[in-house]
């Protein structure tokens, strides 16, 4: 033990006016209530302490500092029954101090050392207090205190100053948690004691206020504060070292790889004591859920040198990390030199690198391998397996931290495949996961970029379209309708207002508007003229009559009523246009609504890609074949499937959008129609446009087809092909539709197609000849129930 006066702030603490003394008075008061109490052999040892005290006929009051180490036989009686009995003075940090003031004056070894090492500097782990900060943290303590002794109120609980001491025989960093005992100590108030809302003061408290408040209400003159506090430090070197980790995950950004790596691994040097042992740790990243290699080198770097791309290939490396962590086991060896090579081949580059001692232990994250941690030392040092212990409570902190990253090398390749490409189906996706990986390879190694080149050949296309029948008709009648409508109201507006206030400008208008009706009528309205009444509406008349509501305000009730209709006509709220165009919404909606559920069973059959867009109706690609699912054998039952599940699709749409006619505001019908392409073509992603095209002089025809066949006639007929409650499939030859006519027979046995099929012919088109053609009907709920 040692009785030595130390200041134990770290800081210049400013004085404070308060009365505060050393008394062995509580600790006396306290050993008797326990003697009464006590029911143990304790109770010998408490009478024997108290006679003890008895003898030295001590002062009532206070004893001063300096004169404080005259009762060391006391002082040592009080850290006998305070004091764990049977611990060694030597391993237990225990101290003295005078009450509310940063000076010890008695204590174990231990203590004053670990005051003497301490660091005072900005640790990672270590916040140093300001003086500022100490003293309000001084005043803190001081009222918890003074609130307790006198209006036994609790204050909000203080979290234990944590100091931070160099370990002489590591040069490492212990940390200790400093907990401050006031038992021993009495307050009395000098005065009558103020009224407090403790309602209001503890939830100041809890959010660090209310002390300001409290040196006015209740200023430290007013209190007389007489014994001793018991410091004890605890070391909570473990703790402060994994949540360092932690810190480091919650406050990392990849810019700042390096720093929180090296802080990561002076907190594992820390947890183990030992500043000889290294560490480097190994995130296990894959692309399609097979191991690639990552670009993170945490601490030495020294299983990226065995493992990674400098001396292994991406395939040999796949095919071990798949092994490893198939199976991941944990390696131990105190000394690898004398090891046997079988079955760990690896370990000739580790003694190659000057590594002795060596550890391999797996990470772990929600039970998933997510890489793995070397420990190891270099030339002569060695350690045994108490490290690998002490590193246990660290490993979930590790692991949580490898997530981070590997969630970081994801998102990476997300954003390349978002940044050079669109918005990926799961079909395809393993394809741009691998060519988004070979960017970040090239871009990390510097070297040259190259062209992007994703393409799948040998696949067969599907191909679909969900017409709205006669839409550019209905909406060139919509708009003439709403404009003669319009300029009907326009009219009557005006030759009112022309029977009131007659003018030559109002009649040159009334001319103007029957113009422009002759011409509706006539159908002969061009997209130009379109544009020139929309000018005249906007620009000529409605100016003129705003002018002619401010002449006479007795027009305005008559102008504010055409006004409000001009304006839901230009706000397209209203009108035969207005009706239309909820139409086909309702229309579209409802066939992208079972596109969109239909997705998940499509993949189900078999991974292919499903592209849909709209058009007046919507469309559809789809592609199917081996090369877009490599891991998945293909078979012709699986293109069988597709082009089944694409036959019954069009005949539920055609049911979906029958069924919405009478919420219809303007009647609309759809027409179905399927164009079967019974050979294979190649197709390429196209970074400009962002999607998937052919490729090939061949298979550039099939898209051409495509484009030409909507409004197709039947041969020697002005009858269009496609027809309302019909389903429609085109093709060249009698071998392409070999899967679909059994399918046909099928449905129309279930009752979803009508027993009406038809076998067409259709016209020539431009570069296309011999085109054929099945139509079928497909039955309605309305058409069973007949």
């Amino acid at each position: 033990m040692e009785k030595i006066i130390q200041e134990v702030s770290g800081v210049e603490v400013a004085s404070v006016d308060l009365d505060t003394a050393i008394s062995f008075q509580p600790f006396i008061n306290r050993l008797r209530e326990r003697i009464q109490h006590e029911q143990t052999v304790k109770k010998a040892l408490y009478e024997q302490v108290l006679a003890t005290y008895e003898q030295y006929h001590l002062p009532q009051e206070e004893i001063s500092l300096e004169e404080v180490g005259k009762y060391s036989d006391l002082l040592e009686q009080m850290y006998a029954c305070l004091s764990p009995a049977m611990t060694d003075e030597k391993e237990l940090a225990w101290a003295m101090n005078m009450p509310f003031q940063p000076l010890i004056f008695y204590g174990t070894t231990l203590f004053y050392e670990l005051m003497r090492n301490r660091r005072d500097d900005h640790d990672i782990y270590v916040i140093t207090k300001t003086a500022d900060e100490y003293q309000r943290d001084r005043l803190k303590l001081l009222y918890s205190v003074v609130l307790q002794k006198l209006y036994n109120f609790q204050a909000p609980t203080q979290l234990p100053d944590v100091h931070a001491g160099i370990n002489l025989s590591t040069g490492l960093l212990q940390y200790y948690a400093m907990r401050i005992n006031m038992d021993y100590i009495e307050v009395t108030a000098k005065g009558p004691l103020p009224q407090l809302d403790f309602s209001e003061l503890y939830m100041r408290m809890s959010e660090g206020e209310g002390y300001d408040i409290l040196l006015e209400m209740l200023p430290l003159s007013l209190f007389k504060i007489r014994g001793i506090c018991i410091l004890n430090l605890t070391d909570v070197t473990a703790e402060k070292a994994i949540d360092n980790i932690e810190r480091v995950r919650l406050n990392r950004t990849p810019a700042n790889d390096d720093e929180n790596y090296r802080n990561v691994i002076k907190s594992l040097k820390t947890l183990v004591r030992n500043n000889q042992i290294e560490f480097d740790l190994f995130p296990f990243v894959r692309v399609n859920n097979e191991p690639v290699y990552g670009y993170v080198k945490g601490g030495t770097g020294i299983l990226f040198e065995v493992w990674g791309e400098g001396r292994v290939s991406p395939d040999v490396f796949r095919r071990q990390a798949k092994g490893y962590f198939s199976n991941p086991d944990f390696f131990f060896s105190q000394d690898i030199s004398a090891e046997n090579q079988q079955g760990h081949d690896y370990l000739d580059y580790f003694r190659k690198l000057g590594v002795r001692s060596l550890a391999l232990m797996p990470v772990f994250h929600n039970h998933i391998p997510v890489g793995v941690l070397a420990i190891h030392t270099w030339q002569d040092e060695r350690f045994d397996e108490k490290i690998l212990v002490l590193l246990q409570p660290a490993m979930a902190a590790i692991g949580r931290l490898l997530q981070i990253y590997i969630d970081e090398f994801n998102y990476e390749i997300e954003c390349v495949i978002k940044e050079k490409f669109t918005s990926i189906q799961p079909a395809v996706q393993w394809k741009f996961n691998e060519v988004a990986w070979q960017y970040l390879h090239d871009r990390k190694r510097h070297l040259p970029e190259k062209e992007f080149s994703i393409h799948f050949d040998n696949v067969y296309p599907l191909y679909g379209a969900v017409d709205i029948r006669n839409s550019t008709i209905e909406r060139n009648k919509a708009i003439v309708a709403d404009l003669d409508a319009h300029l009907s109201l326009l009219g009557g507006t005006l030759r009112t207002l022309q029977d009131r206030y007659p003018s030559a400008l109002l009649e040159e208008m009334i001319y103007k508007c029957s113009k422009w009706q002759e011409i509706l009528a006539s159908d002969q309205l061009y997209a130009n003229d379109e544009d020139k009444l929309n000018t005249f509406l906007r620009k000529e008349t409605t100016p003129f009559l705003n002018h002619l509501a401010g002449q006479h305000p007795q027009t305005k009730h008559l102008v504010d009523e055409y006004l409000k209709v001009l304006d839901a006509f230009n706000n397209s709220t209203s009108g035969e246009k207005y009706s239309l165009e909820i139409s086909m919404q309702m229309i579209n909606e409802a066939v992208n609504e079972y596109f969109e559920h239909e997705k998940n069973q499509l993949q189900s059959l078999y991974p292919c890609y499903f592209e849909k867009f709209r058009t007046d109706g919507v469309e559809y690609d789809a592609y199917i074949g081996q090369s877009i699912a490599p891991q998945h054998p293909f078979n012709h039952f699986h293109l069988k499937n597709l082009r089944l599940w694409q036959l019954s699709g069009m005949a539920a749409i055609a049911r979906i959008t029958r069924a919405l006619l009478p919420g219809m505001p303007k009647v609309l019908r759809t027409t179905q129609l399927i164009f079967v392409h019974n050979h294979t073509i190649d197709i390429s992603f196209r970074a400009d446009e962002r999607r998937f095209d052919v490729e090939g002089a061949y298979n550039i025809r099939y898209q051409m087809i495509k484009k030409r066949i909507d409004k197709v006639h039947i041969k020697e007929s002005e009858e269009r092909l496609t027809q309302p409650d019909k389903i429609v499939l085109i093709y060249f030859d009698n071998k392409d539709v070999e899967d679909y006519l059994p399918f046909i027979e099928y449905l129309q046995e279930k009752h979803v197609l009508c027993n009406d099929l038809e076998y067409l012919l259709l016209e020539d088109l431009q570069g296309l000849s011999g085109l054929k053609a099945l139509r079928v009907g497909v039955v309605y709920e309305a058409s069973l129930n007949d």
